[in-house]
């Protein structure tokens, strides 16, 4: 399954917990948007469900890693590509 980027994923999740806890009833638009999103990123159907997993792949050695470098590499080397 293809995961989602570490920081776009937690700024997913501080932004769903960030709104849930500006209203005083779960529900909206860009709540159900945000959930869905979360969701779908996650390969969940529950947004709790999602919203666990999020916590423990952003915990894992994996998510650390993908915080090292996402620089494009030039095709079959470990290279960056130049800039240009």
């Amino acid at each position: 399954m293809l995961m989602p980027h570490p920081a776009t994923l937690r700024a997913l999740v501080r932004k769903y917990e960030d709104l849930l806890a500006e209203q005083e009833e779960p529900s909206g638009e860009r709540l159900r948007d945000l959930a869905y999103t979360l969701c779908v990123s996650m390969g969940t159907r529950e947004v709790t469900d999602a919203l666990a997993a999020a916590r423990v792949y952003l915990d894992s050695p994996s998510a650390a890693t993908a915080r090292i470098s996402t620089a494009p590499k030039e095709r079959g080397t470990d290279r960056p590509l130049a800039a240009t």
